[in-house]
């Protein structure tokens, strides 16, 4: 199992002036393009600045002993290093979607259909079309969201089907077995209190239960008991990852491609190193940033999904340290927005 580094904390901006800064940002954007080592002959070919090549290389050694460039031993150009990535992002202008993929985002939340968890399974497939990267989505469970119906259905005397409907979709529906013969009846009043006792509640609220041990009331303990259970084993662990065959199609290396996908592997660390980046501030987490070893050269990206302002998941891209990183965050943010509004009932489910 990958060992957790110390959390990082959030890094502080570096101020460069306005010639370094520039031919920074001309390195990254033409290395993203390529995946190679870029030259200052390149740079001076793409870039306004009125100054000689001779110049701009003198800027990129400045750059590299500054610790925003390195050198590769075998080659004459620089790539970028984390703390050259980590100023071109900070320093990003925000990108939007192509208009064939705003499309594509608006059809698909039109009109996909299923429970909650098929919803996230199927965004992360989505996630992966649009940008080409893993995706992970998180669903943080329901135990936030609020409780808007529940119902008894009596399969036989002795076995009824309980089934509750959250405000963010999900529907869950759990077995509850009698040790006694029940009527319809009582099938029946016991939906009503567990109606007057759950709606607009959540899975963390303290609800009182009745006392007696009549036949309802003991439909009533039991129902509520089995739906209580569902809070730590949903709560925040739901996580869908999508595209993890595209981790060897854009990192170089068989071992970095293996310790990628041992990290995804891992659901539950998956959902840690998500939430660590959202605690930090972070929406892009880059190399070591990320505080795993395994995933240094690795960036991620993430998006809060919230419902009524509070967290309920998030999603996130994970790709090579020189991601296309404009239209990922485009792509995470327009997602975690769709998501927040569907499931706090803003868009309509069809």
């Amino acid at each position: 199992m990958a060992r957790r580094a110390p959390a990082p904390t959030k890094p502080s901006p570096t101020d460069l002036d306005a010639r370094k800064a520039t031919i920074l940002e001309a390195v990254v954007v033409e290395h993203i393009r390529t995946a190679q080592p870029v030259g200052s002959s390149s740079v001076a070919a793409t870039v306004n600045l009125a100054v000689s090549p001779a110049t701009v290389r003198s800027e990129m050694v400045t750059l590299e002993r500054e610790g925003f460039l390195v050198q590769p031993h075998t080659s004459a150009g620089r790539v970028p290093t984390d703390k050259g990535y980590r100023f071109f992002v900070d320093h990003l202008k925000s990108g939007v979607l192509g208009s064939a993929q705003q499309h594509q985002v608006k059809e698909f939340f039109a009109n996909v259909r299923g429970e909650v968890e098929d919803v996230l399974e199927q965004t992360s497939m989505l996630l992966t079309q649009l940008t080409n990267y893993t995706s992970v989505v998180v669903g943080a469970g329901h135990s936030h969201s609020s409780i808007l119906s529940v119902q008894l259905v009596n399969l036989d005397a002795r076995h009824q089907l309980l089934v509750s409907v959250f405000s963010d979709g999900s529907v869950v529906k759990h077995s509850v077995m009698a040790p006694f013969d029940v009527t319809h009846e009582e099938v029946a009043e016991a939906s009503k209190q567990l109606n007057a006792l759950l709606i607009n509640t959540t899975l963390e609220s303290r609800v009182q239960v009745p006392s007696r041990s009549d036949h309802v009331a003991t439909l009533v303990r039991e129902a509520v008991s089995l739906l209580h259970a569902e809070k730590p084993t949903t709560d925040g662990e739901q996580v869908f990852i999508g595209g993890s065959s595209r981790v060897a199609e854009v990192f170089q290396g068989v071992e970095t491609v293996r310790k990628v996908l041992s990290i995804l592997e891992q659901e539950l660390l998956v959902v840690s190193l998500v939430q660590d980046i959202l605690d930090q501030g972070l929406s892009v987490a880059i190399g070591s940033e990320n505080g795993y070893e395994p995933l240094s050269a690795c960036a991620v990206i993430v998006a809060q999904v919230t419902i009524d302002g509070a967290p309920a998941g998030a999603v996130g891209l994970l790709g090579p340290t020189r991601m296309k990183y404009r239209e990922a965050l485009a792509a995470a943010h327009v997602v975690s927005e769709h998501l927040t509004r569907r499931f706090g009932g803003e868009e309509q489910h069809g």
